[in-house]
């Protein structure tokens, strides 16, 4: 086992959103992914745009519940639902221990077998990465379908660069970040390490491909810092 920072540890291959990692997720992922905290800000934003008073709105990987209890504050006015998923049962625990808002909600649930209401928001603030490519399109096509017309999915993923010298550079500015955050060489390493074959990105082209797909046409990049970006698909 490998110190990967904050208390973590993993092995080889081997990341998990479960256990020990729950306590210092939330620490962590800030310090790991650039614009974090002004990603959340910026959705609450665009959220205005599609929350409506009967409006049913979900998050999908919503961790410690962060992101989804923003919202529903944020729409604490209106006869709006927000429910938050996770597949991770400590995460939904943890959910549930710090957050009470009559409008929110979070299940432990593989969103692969969640049967969605007609929604007019749906969030996935980098959580498609984690699974696994060969089950991408049929989530995006049960998302796509459960919206409403006029609907919103907003997806922020890790991407890969659409070429090798581009990926060096977009690596080589994403280490020199982390170094920033206060996290040693063999942190940044080790957590490389654990996170083969478990975080795999694709491309911007491949996602606007998989969004397409489902039968989006409406869609806008609307956050980019090198290998992190977001993007807005409209029913």
């Amino acid at each position: 086992m490998s110190n990967v920072g904050d208390n973590i540890v993993a092995e080889n291959s081997s990341w998990k959103f479960s256990g020990e990692v729950v306590n210092t997720f939330d620490e962590h992922v800030k310090k790991s992914v650039p614009m974090y905290a002004e990603g959340h800000d910026l959705i609450r934003r665009l959220s205005d745009f599609f929350v409506k008073d009967d409006s049913v709105c979900y998050e999908l990987g919503c961790s410690t519940g962060v992101l989804s209890s923003n919202l529903a504050k944020h729409h604490s006015s209106r006869k709006s639902t927000f429910i938050g998923i996770d597949v991770e049962e400590d995460m939904v625990v943890k959910a549930n221990e710090r957050y009470g808002l009559p409008n929110l909600e979070f299940r432990c649930e593989n969103v692969l077998e969640t049967e969605f209401e007609p929604s007019d928001l749906v969030v996935a603030y980098y959580t498609i990465q984690f699974i696994r490519p060969s089950e991408r399109q049929t989530i995006i096509d049960k998302i796509y379908s459960s919206l409403k017309w006029g609907g919103a999915f907003l997806m922020f993923e890790k991407v890969r660069a659409s070429d090798a010298r581009f990926q060096d550079i977009c690596t080589a500015v994403y280490n020199d970040f982390k170094l920033e955050q206060g996290y040693g060489p063999d942190e940044i390493i080790y957590k490389s390490r654990s996170l083969k074959g478990v975080l795999e990105p694709f491309s911007s082209k491949g996602n606007y491909e998989l969004l397409q797909r489902a039968g989006f046409v409406d869609i806008l990049s609307v956050m980019k810092y090198i290998p992190f970006e977001g993007f807005l698909a409209i029913k």
